[in-house]
């Protein structure tokens, strides 16, 4: 049966109507992509600018326990490297390069004549010193993206002991987070091979044997035994650092 004319026109008109309709989805579709993208690179680019904010923070603190500042840059390095090498993914390992180094961000609050002082510290000097970890948990832990709850994560647990006789909270062994594991094991080793206020710096020899002395002490037996087992490696990694005088930014930029 063939279709009268009223309705051949009528199917025309619904073919040009779907057809329109259909265009303009595709332009909704596009322009919302378009949108997409835009908030995302918005907020990379609002993500880079905290990081370098924090970043700076945590070199003014550095600064004021070693003036050259290149000891979070170390640590950043180190703290991938030694990641990669306990099997974590590339993913963790660079995310934690980027937060390592804020770990003694909470520094910032604490007086000169604390963080300066030559010798021992008195009760309420090693109180005031023991607050630096929530002080910078509390910094860095405002935000909700990912990096920043992984470097609060890292400057609250970074003085945990793995015997459980740690700060702030006491944790024992894997109870303290991978990051903080990690994290503390490069710091112990790298501030002893640097020159300090009070004293000079120790040899890398020096240095592992203390490291192993406090091998499921202070520190998890598997990451002391991964670290002296790649020790050259990483010290490679010091080395480069130094001769290239990288700065913080190359944390940032670094693949």
């Amino acid at each position: 049966m063939k279709a009268t004319t009223t309705e051949t026109d009528e199917l025309f008109t619904a073919c040009k109507f779907d057809e329109a309709a259909a265009r303009q989805m595709e332009q909704f579709i596009a322009d919302f992509g378009q949108m997409y993208r835009e908030r995302n690179q918005a907020l990379r680019e609002v993500a880079l600018a905290h990081h370098q904010a924090l970043l700076q923070l945590a070199v003014a603190a550095d600064f004021r326990d070693d003036d050259t500042g290149v000891h979070i840059v170390r640590i950043g390095f180190l703290a991938e490297a030694l990641a990669l090498k306990l099997g974590q993914s590339l993913s963790f390992a660079r995310m934690l390069r980027k937060a390592a180094p804020m770990h003694d961000i909470g520094k910032i609050g604490t007086p000169d004549c604390v963080l300066k002082k030559p010798g021992s510290l008195s009760a309420e000097e090693r109180s005031e010193m023991n607050r630096h970890p929530v002080i910078g948990a509390e910094i860095l832990g405002r935000s909700r993206i990912a990096l920043f709850q992984l470097a609060a994560e890292v400057a609250l647990t970074h003085h945990e002991r793995f015997d459980g006789r740690g700060y702030p909270a006491g944790l024992v062994g894997h109870a303290i987070p991978l990051s903080g594991r990690i994290t503390s094991v490069v710091d112990f080793y790298d501030a002893l091979t640097m020159d300090r206020c009070y004293r000079p710096a120790f040899n890398c020899a020096t240095a592992l044997e203390m490291l192993q002395a406090e091998r499921g002490g202070a520190f998890d037996p598997e990451i002391v035994d991964t670290f002296v087992a790649h020790a050259a490696e990483l010290e490679e990694v010091r080395r480069t650092i130094d001769r290239k005088k990288l700065t913080f930014q190359a944390l940032i930029d670094a693949n």
